[in-house]
């Protein structure tokens, strides 16, 4: 129920807009604009970037699952998405990987065009290193954070050192 899924990310919001982090709801264009979300996460079956920018604006970044398809990236590009998102690129708890991706993909991607990468899917501390030196410009991770075993706040530090690593050298 899109007013129940409002209730509870209402909090959430209020909480990325104090640590000036954007909020992307995930699959849903309608919440999204109802929200004023940041943004947009659409998966192949949750409709058009295009339809989404329309009902979105100009402002809101629209990302797009991509799994491991070099040509779903290509038109999710032509039809304007802010990124894309390639993956699964591990096993995963969160959803049944029916998509595998390798970190070649990242690599590809970064060769070929500018517009950011996310790598999605099973990310670790440990295993992220690998997807950061491919080319992904943002990771996507969930039970990397919440299973970590020195906790959430341990597993963000660590993964934020990982990213300013890269960025600088």
């Amino acid at each position: 129920d899109q007013h129940e899924a409002a209730r509870l990310a209402e909090p959430l919001q209020a909480l990325c807009s104090a640590h000036d982090v954007a909020f992307i709801v995930n699959d849903d264009v309608a919440l999204a604009k109802r929200l004023g979300a940041d943004g947009v996460h659409l998966g192949q079956d949750d409709g058009d970037p295009r339809e989404a920018r329309r009902i979105l604006g100009p402002e809101v970044q629209i990302g797009v699952t991509c799994h491991a398809s070099r040509h779903m990236a290509m038109e999710a590009g032509e039809a304007g998405a802010d990124y894309v998102a390639f993956g699964a690129f591990y096993p995963t708890t969160t959803k049944t990987v029916e998509h595998h991706a390798e970190p070649e993909i990242l690599e590809w991607w970064q060769g070929m065009f500018e517009l950011p990468c996310v790598a999605i899917g099973g990310i670790t501390v440990d295993n992220a290193p690998v997807l950061i030196e491919a080319g992904a410009d943002f990771l996507a991770v969930s039970g990397g954070v919440w299973a970590h075993p020195e906790g959430p706040g341990a597993a963000v530090r660590a993964f934020s050192a990982l990213l300013e690593d890269q960025t600088a050298g």
